[in-house]
């Protein structure tokens, strides 16, 4: 039987975790857990990190979308739309960290300038075309840029990353901010240069498998 104030205590805590590693602040973005086939549980719409409870998190069906509890976030359709299309992955976190989002801002794709992006996220991260948050047409620009990669930029806007748990999800958005800051400053140094495509394929793939095999 699933314990659901416990998974509800994860995300309470997930999102604490992202204040003290400075991914989030305040409000802003969002994060949920898949706990069975019908069911995910996702932070509330408003209410701070810092002060959430285990009561304060949301019921949402992986089936029609209906909840219990209070608000959900507004990207609820966007958590939903990933469980329901990525099967493995049960932890997903959206946030504004401050060099994700400067690249988001310039619409620049991530390519595989470091090991740990290339194994932990995948061999490059694409910027999702622009939508107005919450709509349908930002859930199919970002299932579409997450195809094959565990992060995506979404344009002007910030970062999302998924994982089989919430800690893959955590990790992965602290490679992402890794790799976008190296990004950044690299261009003062006449650019990043990239890891071989394929090399960075294969590390991805040495990474998924190798670790299934430890959980």
């Amino acid at each position: 039987m699933i314990d659901l104030t416990a998974k509800k205590q994860q995300v309470c805590d997930a999102g604490c975790r992202l204040i003290e590693l400075g991914l989030v602040a305040g409000t802003w973005g969002n994060v949920s857990i898949k706990v069975s086939d019908d069911l995910m549980l996702i932070t509330p719409s408003g209410v701070e990190y810092r002060t959430m409870t285990a009561q304060d998190i949301v019921e949402v069906s992986l089936k029609d979308g209906s909840y219990t509890g209070g608000k959900p976030s507004s990207e609820r359709n966007l958590h939903m739309e990933i469980y329901n299309t990525r099967k493995g992955v049960h932890g997903i976190i959206h946030n504004h960290a401050s060099h994700s989002s400067t690249v988001a801002a310039a619409r620049r794709e991530v390519p595989p300038i470091l090991d740990d992006l290339a194994q932990i996220v995948g061999p490059r991260v694409r910027v999702a075309d622009y939508a107005l948050p919450g709509t349908k047409k930002l859930v199919r620009n970002t299932i579409k840029a997450l195809k094959g990669c565990n992060a995506a930029l979404l344009a002007n806007h910030g970062a999302i990353c998924i994982g089989r748990d919430i800690e893959e999800a955590i990790l992965c958005c602290q490679v992402l901010e890794k790799a976008c800051k190296s990004l950044i400053e690299a261009e003062f140094l006449g650019g990043a240069k990239e890891i071989n495509r394929f090399d960075a394929w294969i590390m991805h793939q040495y990474y998924l498998r190798k670790y299934s095999k430890q959980k």
